[in-house]
């Protein structure tokens, strides 16, 4: 009885064999998407381009070589200029509890120059001074030029 129902069963596993070899071939043959490739082939015709080839422009109303005229491009340009009085770390649990009246202490002693910054970037210091009732600053050391550079880097 055993020997009966191996070739049933050896019989129904060729027969799923085939199911499934016929159904992958079919899925094989939608896959390959041959209008696809056609559309990928057309796209990537539409996409060949040719380099071109640009002449070096030049202007002869611009001065070449000039400091000054590359200077005067920029001297329209604004910048956001601000005097430290001093710096402080503080636990936001404190900031959180200052009021109107409450002190803060700063890293700087009274009388020390207050620091000049351009865009952030130190370039002077200098002391407070009262003009027409209002604060200004008289600068008493000026960053040199080079010194401003190798601190942008």
């Amino acid at each position: 009885m055993a020997e009966e129902q191996n070739p049933d069963a050896a019989g129904m596993d060729d027969d799923l064999a085939d199911e499934w070899a016929a159904a992958m071939t079919e899925a094989g043959e939608e896959g390959e998407g041959e209008g696809l490739e056609d559309e990928w082939a057309a796209a990537m015709t539409e996409q060949d381009v040719e380099p071109v080839k640009l002449e070096t422009l030049t202007n002869p109303s611009v001065p070449s070589g000039g400091v000054g005229s590359d200077l005067d491009l920029i001297m329209d340009i604004p910048v956001v200029l601000s005097m430290e009085l001093g710096n402080t770390e503080i636990a936001i649990r404190n900031l959180m509890q200052l009021t109107q009246g409450s002190v803060v202490e700063l890293d700087r002693f009274a009388g020390e120059p207050l620091d000049v910054l351009v865009n952030g970037t130190l370039i002077a210091h200098g002391e407070v001074v009262v003009v027409n009732d209002k604060y200004g600053i008289r600068l008493t050391d000026v960053v040199s030029p080079s010194e401003r550079i190798r601190r942008l880097k």
